[in-house]
This record gives C-alpha cells, structure tokens and sequence, in this order.
C-alpha cells in the first residue's frame, strides 16, 4: 500500500481543525500516519521535556525508547539539529538506537509549534531497508508544519 499524501493532509486537518493541545494533536497524527502505510512499523512522537532530552510520547506500534538524549540515535540528530533525517540503513548511522531489533530504516522530522520552537520529533521505523523516500519526508513535514502552526 502507497500511501495518499493528499487525502491524509485532508483527513487530518478535518479531525484537527482548532485542536491546539500537543498531546491531542500527536495522538491523532500518529494513529491516522501510522494505519496510512504499511511501510510504517512504528509510528510516534519523542517530545522535548527537558533541555537535551526526548521523552516518549504518543505513539503506533511496539514499545518505543523511553528516553532519548538528544546526543544519541537518529532522533536525537533531528532534535539536535533540527533537519529531517532519512536513514535508509540503520545498521550504517552511527550511534543508533536499536529500540525495536527488526527496525531497518527510519525517519525523523522536527516538531515545531506556532512560535517556531522545537516541541518534538516525529518517528516512523520501518522493518524494510530503504522505505522512506524524499517525497515522505516532504510531505509529513508539510503535514506536521500545518497541523502544529496553532499547538501551544
């Protein structure tokens, strides 16, 4: 299954139309992203709740890492960077964390709310190598921007 960029951007501004709350919001995007493809394995949120430091937060799949410092694994590099990261092999990203033993590929998009502050990152693991494309991460970023433009 490929998934449908445009009727989930659709669906997800009609079920958070004036929804300002993170945790509401991070529910709704994970469930709705996670059940759009089968690519995604696991499918969730790492918010900032501290400086340098990922907590779990909403999420799709198996058990996530509880905690994730922001000088460790892919999510850490977005938090820490700020810039999408698009893993196509795990196994060759230095310092990765192997959360989930059959997780192949991954990608991690920055979280940011109407003031243009980090609140989070938003992870999709996927147990076949080289899942993610280009166009995923634009669009999910897209995705992201618009739906936390009016978080607080």
């Amino acid at each position: 299954m490929q998934i449908d960029y445009p009727t989930l951007t659709r669906t997800l501004a009609s079920l958070t139309e004036g929804e300002t709350d993170t945790v509401a919001l991070m529910a709704t995007i994970a469930c709705e992203v996670h059940h759009a493809d089968d690519r995604f394995d696991w499918t969730g949120f790492y918010r900032v709740t501290e400086p340098e430091l990922l907590k779990i937060g909403p999420y799709q799949g198996g058990h996530g890492c509880l905690v994730i410092p922001f000088d460790k694994g892919v999510c850490g590099a977005c938090a820490r960077t700020g810039d999408v990261q698009l893993v196509p092999d795990v196994e060759a990203f230095p310092g990765h964390i192997a959360c989930a033993a059959s997780t192949r590929s991954e990608l991690v998009l920055p979280v940011r709310d109407g003031t243009g502050r980090l609140i989070a990152v938003f992870d999709i693991d996927s147990d076949l190598p080289d899942a993610f494309t280009e166009e995923d991460a634009t669009q999910l970023q897209a995705i992201l921007d618009a739906s936390f433009a009016q978080a607080r």
